[in-house]
């Protein structure tokens, strides 16, 4: 089944009440519960909808296709990613080492769950222009948490906020390869650690 974008707008909509707020809680879960068990080709609109107890018209408004949906789903799962950090702050010195922690906090979930972690990768790598707002919340929320792990200001300058996004793009990367079976967990690990030793070297003090 093909998914197409609602005749009504390209973005979701945002929810303000309380009751819109649940309604895209239950997507987001039902969507994500798709994913976990059969992957990217298990998230289609009608099942999600249907799973979610919400109209299918409705599901378009919140989330114009597939693509913006799992790209949701994904700033979800990053923002449980931030929450955990939060709870559990990491104690390294060395920001290379923080970054690394959180880096392989996050693999070892990806490793739980690759059918989900497949589908979410793959959202981010078909997204055309019309998800394109999503993309960017994605790339600055992931940048966010790797500031963060690193110890740096929440606002640390373009050159070291620039550092950031060159480890989230080698993340991101390294994550593609060892879905598709290109790399393995031992190298894809060793990889993360190099670019964060290389990159981050020069983000402390």
């Amino acid at each position: 089944m093909t998914t197409q974008p609602s005749p009504g707008g390209s973005r979701p909509a945002s929810p303000r009440t309380e009751r819109q707020r649940e309604r895209r809680r239950r997507i987001l879960d039902a969507a994500t519960r798709l994913a976990s068990a059969g992957g990217f080709e298990a998230v289609q609109m009608r099942e999600v909808a249907e799973a979610s107890d919400v109209a299918l018209g409705t599901l378009y408004r919140y989330f114009p296709s597939k693509i913006h949906l799992l790209l949701g789903v994904l700033l979800d799962q990053l923002e449980l990613l931030r929450e955990t950090l939060r709870d559990r702050p990491l104690t390294e010195a060395d920001p290379a080492e923080r970054l690394l922690r959180t880096l392989r906090r996050a693999f070892r979930a990806q490793e739980r769950d690759p059918l989900l972690a497949e589908a979410m990768m793959r959202a981010l790598v078909f997204a055309d222009r019309s998800a394109q707002a999503e993309v960017r919340a994605v790339s600055e929320l992931t940048t966010d948490i790797l500031v963060d792990a690193a110890g740096l200001p929440a606002d640390p300058g373009p050159d070291r906020r620039s550092a950031m996004r060159v480890i989230q793009l080698t993340w991101h990367s390294t994550l593609m390869h060892w879905l598709s079976g290109h790399t393995t967990a031992a190298e894809a690990d060793r990889d993360l650690s190099t670019a964060c030793r290389l990159v981050a070297g020069g983000t402390g003090g």
